[in-house]
């Protein structure tokens, strides 16, 4: 008995167990394997070309799409992500913790330097404010005896040695002074509420957070009746005025990516430049590449997703067909060309890749039809097998 006469046999015995649409595939492609060469179905190298006849075609499903001009012209594209500078971004946090009582802002708001965003009710930064009002009138105490100390010196009523420990005393007042308003400013408290309480005010129960520098609410942290601690991320803000694309650029891939190479997005006034190509390849095999926004960067949004335009340096070399339309097998890529009496399974190079496209270098022409639909028992029937992958 034929290995395909075994292989029929096996077909209808595991057909039952099948979905209906998974048994026509099946049978499809076990007709078409009687097209595919002995030598592929005995896992051989696969054959360069399979005969499939229009009506095979047909009850496939297989949908056929002419090569245009690729975009080589205008260069190739690839994804790429928004990312703020760091010198743009700015992050909003506590010196103290406590419970957040307000949150006066929304994600993606504008806001001005110094509007408030945020208020915290925290007891120890009422503490902070104690501390400091404590040692403001330890200092001016010492400061006041250090004085009186020195007068009477002048006027040999007391020993220079009370002077002397009136100057020490009146030193280490003055230092606890500071260490205390270091602390009351890391906390959150600022010049005014310091003048206010060396008038007599009252310690503030809460602390309100404003902002450092114009800019825009990037993510909010934290929500009301969040209870957080000193140093913890409240909210994160970003100033604007430039952006990076950052790229994951396959390793050896060509064109190859140089420092000051222009990019741009589609349909969109965005340019950028190459500023680092990483020398180190990552686990998924690809190199970093940041470019710096030198045009559109206030249209864009940290985060966002798009696809550039890279500069060609082939014209002509590059097809852009549905991403649907290229068959893996071994790490390689194919295409499935159509020919007279089939196909020519046509190995092809990736050379961009996009949310729907990919681009494609190979031994392509202008005109040619290649499948985009119905592969699975396109490859399956080429690799000689009966389900597919």
């Amino acid at each position: 008995m034929s290995f395909h006469s075994l292989r029929g046999q096996s077909l209808a015995v595991s057909r039952s167990a099948m979905p209906l649409r998974r048994q026509m595939l099946a049978g499809i492609a076990a007709a078409l394997l009687t097209t595919v060469s002995p030598a592929s179905a005995e896992g051989a190298k696969p054959p360069a070309s399979m005969a499939v006849t229009p009506a095979q075609l047909q009850s496939l499903g297989v949908r056929l799409q002419a090569l245009h001009a690729g975009p080589a012209a205008g260069g190739l594209l690839h994804s790429a992500r928004v990312q703020a500078p760091p010198q743009s971004q700015r992050v909003l946090s506590s010196g103290v913790g406590g419970l957040v009582e307000e949150v006066m802002v929304q994600e993606q708001d504008l806001v001005r330097a110094g509007q408030p965003l945020l208020r915290l009710q925290s007891p120890e930064f009422a503490e902070l404010q104690l501390r400091w009002m404590e040692a403001q009138s330890r200092e001016g105490l010492s400061a006041t005896q250090l004085r009186r100390e020195q007068r009477l010196f002048e006027e040999g009523v007391i020993p220079e040695r009370r002077l002397q420990e009136a100057r020490v005393q009146a030193e280490a007042d003055r230092a606890r002074l500071q260490q205390a308003s270091a602390a009351l400013k890391l906390g959150g408290g600022d010049a005014a509420l310091m003048q206010r309480l060396r008038q007599g005010g009252a310690p503030e129960p809460a602390l309100l957070l404003r902002a450092p520098v114009a800019a825009q609410v990037e993510s909010l942290e934290v929500r009301p009746g969040q209870r957080v601690r000193d140093a913890e991320v409240l909210l994160r803000l970003n100033k604007g005025g430039e952006a990076w694309l950052e790229l994951a650029w396959p390793a050896g891939r060509q064109p190859e990516l140089a420092v000051g190479a222009e990019l741009q997005v589609p349909g969109r006034d965005i340019v950028a430049r190459v500023s680092h190509v990483g020398g180190v390849v990552g686990e998924s095999q690809t190199l970093p590449v940041r470019a710096r926004v030198v045009k559109g960067g206030e249209r864009l949004r940290p985060g966002e997703l798009l696809q550039v335009r890279l500069p060609s340096q082939a014209p002509g070399s590059a097809w852009s067909v549905p991403a649907a339309a290229l068959v893996r097998h071994e790490g390689k890529a194919y295409v499935f060309v159509r020919e007279a009496q089939g196909f020519r399974v046509l190995p092809v190079t990736v050379l961009g890749t996009g949310a729907e496209a990919v681009q494609l270098g190979g031994d392509l022409q202008a005109g040619q039809q290649i499948a985009v639909s119905g592969l699975v028992a396109l490859k399956a029937a080429w690799l000689g097998l009966s389900g597919g992958e």
